[in-house]
């Protein structure tokens, strides 16, 4: 069978598997009988654990990721490992067979092409200074920087971590934003929303956009945080009618919001929408592994409790939800009425009647 038939997630032990994947990880490690090789191969539907066992894997003196390889091979469990044990495999040129490796990288649900055109027509709808919205034009008509974020994942491996999940991401900590801003109306919304656009615009270079996601050279060396300041700075240069004490605000809200040094903050938020952006960026970040966690590899609600989440310290439940009911209907079971005092044995008890009057 082939994993186009069938999700990754289906195959079974002693299944024999024969298909096309991209190799996201690939490690040359040794184990007692001779080197073996440790992949991790994505295929359209999912991604699986692989190993070639020696001697086997002398066969291969070079695999790399983002390669394009047919394998055939059987599903086994080893040491509690459900894992592929590689029979052959073959380097392939993915050009001689017409694939593109848009169709091996998990994407948004919502094609980031759409996400793109709805975070712009948000803000040309929310933003009435000027400078803030020529500065968040010029940003997003950069061509590098738009063609970044179409294909950019939101993170390594906790969560937005698909093609377009750092346009998802930044989209919801927009509305986020401006949810808060109309709760508290003493926040500067439109600093809050650039801040918003711009506080991971690092991501878009930090991590690969293949199936990977692995660091790249500056992702390593700077960071998200310092990468996205580089990137800002030639715009906020060009920006002539933009206060400096509100670029520099800006600057601080991009810096600070991790929220703590630990984490990788420079410095701890210290305006209030410094603070505002770090909790929407944690809630919708949190909020997403959560929903991750309780999905299944089909996209479907899992159901009870999900596997132990080590980023999250804790096991995650998907209750009973609340039946949906169209407003101003008739629920479907009427309540009962309330007991007439007169009906009632303990009100008799205590002397009440529906006429008595005990002041």
């Amino acid at each position: 069978m082939t994993n186009e038939k069938k999700s990754v997630s289906d195959f079974s032990e002693d299944q024999t598997v024969s298909g096309i994947f991209v190799i996201s990880q690939a490690q040359s490690k040794k184990a007692k009988n001779g080197p073996y090789w440790h992949l991790t191969l994505t295929g359209r539907t999912g991604s699986i654990e692989a190993r070639i066992w020696f001697p086997q894997s002398q066969n291969y003196e070079s695999l790399q990721v983002d390669q394009f390889v047919e394998v055939n091979g059987r599903e086994e469990t080893y040491n509690g490992i459900r894992q592929l044990r590689i029979n052959s495999m073959v380097v392939i040129d993915p050009a001689e067979r017409g694939l593109d490796m848009a169709d091996f990288v998990p994407s948004s649900a919502v094609p980031p092409a759409r996400l793109l055109e709805e975070l712009e027509a948000f803000l040309h709808a929310e933003l009435t200074y000027k400078p803030w919205s020529a500065l968040c034009k010029s940003i997003l008509r950069d061509e590098p920087i738009r063609t970044a974020l179409l294909s950019a994942p939101g993170a390594k491996t906790i969560h937005h971590a698909y093609a377009g999940g750092l346009l998802e991401h930044t989209l919801a900590i927009m509305r986020i934003c401006r949810a808060l801003s109309d709760l508290y109306p003493q926040i500067d919304k439109e600093i809050l929303l650039v801040g918003a656009l711009c506080h991971d615009l690092g991501k878009a270079f930090e991590l690969s956009h293949g199936v990977s996601r692995e660091y790249t050279d500056a992702g390593r060396l700077l960071g998200h945080i310092q990468i996205g300041l580089e990137l800002l700075e030639p715009f906020l240069r060009k920006a002539k009618d933009l206060p400096e004490g509100l670029a520099m605000h800006l600057k601080h809200i991009i810096v600070a919001h991790h929220g703590e040094l630990a984490f990788g903050s420079p410095c701890v938020p210290q305006t209030m929408e410094a603070f505002v952006l770090h909790y929407a960026d944690n809630l919708d970040s949190k909020i997403n592994t959560v929903q991750g966690a309780l999905t299944t590899p089909e996209g479907e609600e899992a159901q009870g409790w999900s596997e132990y989440h080590r980023t999250l310290g804790r096991y995650l439940f998907q209750p009973e939800r609340t039946p949906k009911q169209t407003p101003g209907a008739e629920p479907k079971q009427a309540r009962k009425a309330a007991p007439k005092p007169d009906a009632s044995p303990l009100l008799k008890a205590m002397g009440f009647t529906a006429t008595s009057n005990h002041e």
